[in-house]
């Protein structure tokens, strides 16, 4: 429970003041600065959209996964949308982690600690401040809780009132998925039913269907014997989002009466972006005051001393759970990158997990004009990471991927491949490419293969 004591306050403004010392990068330029402090003054009276326990709960579980006792699977879209908060677009989602953690579990005998990027991610850092198109230049897109995605002057105007209707869309975003997991809809007795069709019908829909049949049997089984569990009905299922918008994240944070410590109710977990990871930065220094488990984006450019340095900020007093790595290497460069700041981890005794964004480091532009990514690259990059660990003896934690549960065609690839003259079809992110139902299902099944054999050799 949170309150609002004057202690809480106190120290909540002195963490707000840390963090306002520093430079923070990729904010937006809002216009007028009263309609954004109404908007902050606003976020500030909300009720928080989680619980400081439940953010220690997923600390314990993340310290599982540090330890090579369990596996993150994190994953939903590149950037949510206002329009898609709907009750059949966030079931989709749901259906797609959960069919995906199936096959983890099932394979590798492991507890998978699900994460969706969902409830938040609202917020996309851009690589310009501005977009130019037939001559003509406008603010760029940075996500609906910022501005609107259509090319018009009035669309891509900042606007501070975005930010309470991310709030909003959060919260409506949260009591769906827990009305869904409470529901019974993560039975998993449900195992067949989350198998649409067109995932059905495909080579990877096959196998999963394979898959739900033996799982059946085992659960018949369970309940011949008097197992069965309260614990097969629903999963756990956690928030995250990219702690990219200060103005949003800051209004967000309380201090926890129970513990005396600031949270940031916005989300479970919590990462700051290869892009806003200064190590004498505004995101960093939020991260490393708020009690929540934070994750940090590294690519092919991050050295071991920039892994020591922000390990000693984030988690100087290394707890298990706290502090996750998740590598955007690219397939190109994993299995070069990667073993060096695996060996600095080690001789700092860091207890972080490491997990595999296989998405990031691999985008490139299709001849067609759109923004995509190869399926073939995404398994080379998974394939490169889990190699790396094995020869280094440490745990490949986990995989965070951007996915959908629609049959878009925005990667190309995939055992029902899609070419990118088709990447029109069903072109419908915002930002960057997703997989889709069927090609999330298929990466799913690969990671089983390597957790399960624990080679991670192709």
């Amino acid at each position: 429970m949170f309150e609002e004591t004057t202690g809480a306050a106190s120290g909540r403004d002195e963490l707000v003041a840390a963090v306002l010392e520093r430079s923070a990068e990729q904010q937006p330029d809002w216009p007028e600065p009263a309609p954004l402090e109404a908007a902050r003054a606003t976020l500030r009276a909300q009720p928080p959209l989680v619980f400081a326990g439940e953010c220690d709960l997923l600390t314990e579980r993340l310290a599982a996964v540090s330890r090579g006792e369990a596996f993150l699977l994190q994953g939903g879209d590149c950037a949510e949308t206002f329009d898609a908060v709907s009750a059949d677009n966030v079931r989709n989602k749901l259906k797609t982690l959960l069919q995906m953690s199936v096959v983890l579990t099932y394979a590798a005998a492991m507890p998978v600690v699900k994460v969706g990027r969902l409830a938040g991610q609202y917020a996309k850092p851009r690589s310009q401040p501005t977009e130019t198109r037939d001559g003509i230049t406008l603010p760029a897109f940075r996500g609906d809780i910022v501005n609107g995605f259509p090319f018009t002057e009035q669309s891509r105007r900042p606007d501070p009132d975005r930010l309470v209707r991310a709030y909003h869309a959060s919260a409506a975003t949260l009591n769906l998925t827990r009305a869904f997991v409470g529901g019974g809809y993560a039975d998993l007795r449900q195992t067949h039913a989350w198998n649409t069709d067109f995932v059905r019908t495909s080579a990877a829909g096959q196998r999963y269907e394979r898959l739900a049949s033996r799982i059946d049997k085992a659960l018949s089984f369970m309940a011949a014997i008097g197992a069965d569990s309260e614990q097969l009905r629903t999963v756990e299922l956690y928030a995250s989002h990219e702690a990219l918008l200060l103005d949003y994240e800051l209004p967000l944070t309380r201090v926890d009466s129970r513990t005396g410590l600031p949270y940031d109710v916005s989300g479970h977990l919590v990462w700051i972006g290869e892009r806003t990871r200064q190590r004498d930065g505004a995101h960093i220094e939020f991260a490393s005051r708020i009690r929540n488990p934070v994750g940090v984006k590294i690519g092919p450019g991050t050295t071991p001393d920039e892994i020591a340095a922000l390990s000693e900020k984030l988690d100087p007093h290394r707890l298990p759970g706290r502090l996750t790595f998740i590598t955007r290497m690219g397939a190109s460069q994993v299995r070069e990158r990667l073993p060096a700041l695996l060996e600095a981890a080690g001789r700092e005794g860091l207890v972080a997990s490491w997990i595999c964004d296989p998405m990031h480091g691999n985008t490139y532009g299709a001849a067609t004009g759109h923004k995509t990514r190869r399926f073939d690259d995404v398994v080379d990059e998974v394939r490169g990471f889990f190699e790396v660990h094995h020869a280094m003896g440490t745990h490949p934690g986990g995989l965070h991927v951007e996915l959908t549960g629609d049959d878009v065609t925005e990667c190309v690839g995939g055992g029902e491949p899609i070419a990118e003259d088709r990447l029109a079809h069903r072109y419908e992110t915002v930002c960057d490419p997703r997989l889709n139902r069927s090609q999330s299902l298929e990466l799913a099944f690969l990671v089983a293969e390597l957790l399960e054999d624990g080679t991670g050799a192709p």
